[in-house]
């Protein structure tokens, strides 16, 4: 089973952590299963870029990205090369580094109590 390292981030996961993930799983599902409690304000259906994440090790062995995602990629904060959708990259057989990027354009996020 891959395993996830997740690059700290100050709100969803301020020390970093690894978790695992069958293949077959989308990122943003590996993470929301392993309580990183990334944004995916559409539900995980490709229509928002809050759960953007950056690949920074095993990009190459996720699945190829459509054309869907890659017109929703172009509004991300942030956009570097290696940018997914978690909820569309799915995992292959290698391991991951992922990095949640600091800021989304989320706006009406709400906060829990």
């Amino acid at each position: 089973m891959p395993t996830i390292t997740i690059l700290p981030h100050p709100e969803y996961c301020p020390d970093g952590r690894q978790v695992s993930a069958p293949a077959g799983t989308s990122i943003c599902e590996a993470l929301l299963d392993n309580g990183v409690e990334i944004e995916h304000a559409c539900d995980q259906v490709c229509a928002c870029t809050t759960c953007h994440v950056v690949v920074r090790k095993g990009f190459a062995s996720l699945s190829e990205m459509e054309e869907n995602e890659e017109d929703m990629l172009d509004r991300a904060w942030g956009l570097e090369a290696d940018s997914r959708l978690s909820c569309q990259a799915i995992i292959g057989r290698e391991d991951l580094t992922v990095e949640i990027p600091r800021y989304s354009i989320n706006h009406a996020k709400e906060k829990k109590s």
